[in-house]
């Protein structure tokens, strides 16, 4: 199964239409009093995005077949989409046009030796790759032990977005877990039209829905993201809490995944709590190259 495209339409344009108020976008408020539904109203819509209010009803019921690149940079305009919601909207009038299956892409689960040294080179701060669908697919040690209670979870591939919203240790861990979560969904809102049918994904949403009272309610706000650049809090087990600054890197040659680097401030608690970190996973690697000799060694004897 996939997305129904017509209702990923409707639903996305209605949304990003109830957000908005007549003064928000510099528009009198007609009729006055207090108006029955939030939000703009379709013929206000319409004027702002210079299309008939006829034709901009059969848009938001879902028709964006054959919709010219300048419609939907008026739709654009008129709903005040941020880069990354004008980015589904074309999407969506991709997915209009071409079809779900003929969208449809392998999502990759591993990374090229290349990436994993270049990963490995990166000593001093932590770095990880995610695909769409959230699974880490590639760390670098400092990487691993950032997220240790993800990857203490039993699920495989490890994945953020579920371990964020079904293991009880990411609220501790994440302690603005509200807006990491909403995060979450927003991207996997983004990739499912981006990627209608993938397998792994339409597994994922749907036990997501199906476990997690937020995450069915978050979806259905059909809001979208994507990873950047910000700011991230940790409460790690071992060194406490960790504020960090992240940056995402799309890997060019290998559509679908992104790499995440994290630093701390220079001088600040974070980056002394970062390199401990740093300690703390060096011996843990040196405590368990001990015990595999020690292992090998008996099995000899």
């Amino acid at each position: 199964m996939g997305i129904d495209v017509r209702n990923e339409i409707r639903d996305f344009l209605s949304s990003r239409r109830a957000r908005l108020t007549p003064e928000q976008v510099g528009m009198p408020s007609f009729g006055g009093g207090v108006r029955r539904v939030p939000g703009l109203r379709r013929h206000e819509v319409a004027m702002l995005a210079g299309v008939s209010v006829d034709y901009y009803t059969r848009l938001e019921r879902g028709s964006l077949k054959g919709v010219s690149d300048s419609v939907l940079e008026g739709l654009a305009g008129a709903l005040q989409l941020d880069e990354d919601e004008r980015a589904h909207l074309w999407d969506l009038a991709r997915l209009a046009n071409a079809g779900v299956k003929v969208m449809h892409r392998n999502v990759p689960t591993r990374v090229r030796p290349g990436v994993q040294r270049l990963l490995d080179s990166i000593t001093g701060a932590p770095a990880w790759v995610r695909n769409e669908r959230g699974d880490v697919v590639a760390t670098n040690e400092l990487g691993r032990a950032l997220y240790a209670p993800m990857f203490a979870g039993p699920g495989r591939p490890v994945n953020s977005a579920r371990f964020t919203f079904l293991d009880p240790a990411a609220k501790e861990f994440f302690p603005d877990w509200a807006q990491t979560a909403r995060d979450a969904v927003a991207i996997l809102r983004a990739a499912a039209v981006s990627n209608p049918c993938e397998p792994g994904l339409v597994t994922l949403v749907g036990e997501l829905s199906t476990r997690s009272d937020e995450f069915r309610t978050w979806w259905a706000a059909h809001d979208v993201r994507t990873h950047r650049t910000g700011k991230k809090r940790f409460v790690h087990p071992i060194v406490g809490e960790l504020r960090l600054d992240y940056e995402a890197l799309e890997l060019v040659a290998d559509p679908g995944l992104v790499m995440f680097s994290y630093s701390a401030e220079p001088g600040s608690e974070s980056e002394r709590s970062l390199a401990l970190l740093g300690s703390w996973a060096a011996t843990e690697r040196a405590e368990r190259q001990a015990a595999l000799r020690q292992s090998e060694t008996e099995s000899v004897d």
